[in-house]
């Protein structure tokens, strides 16, 4: 009889142990399972919060009132148009124009009205556009969204090749400024939004994704073509007249400065990126213009016939092929042929590394240059000067 009353215990234990372990296993299947419910619900109110609060409704409010319209009045006289004035038949900006009022005067020379957008960098009245938006302009005003009539502006700097202006406009109150934010942490697929005048609907909201980064991009501008080298592309619609507004990120942050757009596709517009815009402005704002330091050389690559020709171990290099007349490099003694492989013992492997390392530098800095010239390996200090501007 004991021994069944302990068999019954034994296997009571064992019934009561399965039933605890069952409890247990379920528990944590209904755990999981509501952790995962729970998850997903509220990723379904975190998507339904960005929609009820109009989530890029409150960038645009934020940027909104710094950013402007930039009237120009341009002279039209047929040579000065196609001398001063080429991007008017240039695909990226041949419409920018387009809404135009009638000429103004009886005779030579006559004006037209153009327009572009432009962003207040501080409350003092400080503008940040593109060059292309008030290049030959006669004058220039700009429109501030809670003021009815335009005020007069003077362009401080600008700059062709980053296509950068930066005007200037004298009121008595602060003014509302964009935050500028850093283009360098920036990743396609990021959300963006652009606000700008396209064809002259003022402030106008798009919104778009990244689509690229790194796009080099080259506009006929008449003689001189403006080559970009590190456009932000992005399908947020840009449309001529946006040319010079803010590209912004998800905290309101001018990440960009809408520049232009491809007229044989949808979707695709190019920004600068605004860390461009930081690195000269200062240049801007004190001198008119970029300081740009130069050493005045012609480089090539080196290829493998001349690595024969000149003797060379490798192709590693970047080959002098002339020197500007009375440069910094002609007064440091540097030769055509000679191969420079190192600058301030940083390793040169092809002239973009030259330009590179000098557009990081000053003027007046020194650049120790270790060179190969007949065989023989020499050092060269270069000291850096300011390009002309006709280079």
């Amino acid at each position: 009889m004991w021994n069944n009353i302990a068999v019954s215990r034994k296997s009571l234990i064992k019934y009561l142990a399965v039933i605890m372990i069952g409890i247990v296993v379920s528990g944590g299947l209904f755990i999981g399972l509501s952790t995962g419910q729970a998850f997903a619900q509220n990723e379904a109110d975190s998507t339904q919060n960005v929609y009820k609060s109009n989530f890029f409704a409150d960038i645009a409010s934020k940027v909104d009132a710094a950013v402007v319209r930039i009237n120009v009045k341009v002279e039209i006289d047929s040579e000065k148009l196609k001398e001063n004035y080429p991007f008017f038949n240039d695909p990226y900006f041949k419409k920018f124009f387009e809404q135009q009022i009638p000429f103004e005067g009886e005779g030579n020379p006559k004006f037209r009205q153009g327009f572009g957008t432009g962003f207040i960098i501080s409350q003092d009245g400080y503008i940040l556009t593109n060059e292309h938006v008030i290049h030959g302009a006669e004058e220039v005003t700009v429109k501030l969204s809670d003021r009815k009539e335009p005020i007069k502006a003077e362009v401080v700097g600008t700059d062709f090749s980053l296509d950068l202006a930066v005007l200037k406009i004298n009121v008595n109150d602060k003014l509302p400024a964009v935050k500028l934010g850093n283009s360098d942490n920036i990743k396609p697929g990021d959300w963006t939004v652009a606000i700008g005048n396209p064809y002259g609907l003022n402030h106008t909201v798009t919104v778009g994704v990244i689509s690229a980064l790194g796009r080099p991009l080259r506009i006929r501008q008449g003689k001189k073509p403006r080559v970009y080298k590190n456009m932000i592309q992005t399908d947020a619609a840009i449309n001529p007249g946006n040319s010079g507004g803010p590209l912004l990120n998800r905290e309101g942050q001018v990440i960009g400065i809408n520049t232009a757009i491809n007229a044989q596709a949808q979707g695709i517009g190019f920004a600068i990126p605004i860390n461009e815009a930081k690195r000269v402005l200062s240049d801007l704002k004190q001198h008119g213009k970029v300081i740009r330091p130069w050493m005045g050389v012609y480089m090539q690559p080196i290829t493998e016939e001349m690595t024969e020709y000149f003797n060379l171990e490798s192709t590693e290099g970047a080959l002098i092929a002339d020197i500007i007349s009375d440069s910094p490099a002609d007064k440091a003694g540097l030769k055509a042929g000679d191969v420079i492989v190192e600058i301030n013992e940083i390793a040169v492997e092809n002239p973009e590394d030259v330009v590179k390392l000098v557009e990081k530098a000053e003027v007046g800095d020194k650049m120790v240059l270790r060179v190969l010239r007949e065989g023989y390996k020499r050092f060269v200090s270069v000291t850096l000067d300011e390009r002309p501007k006709e280079y």
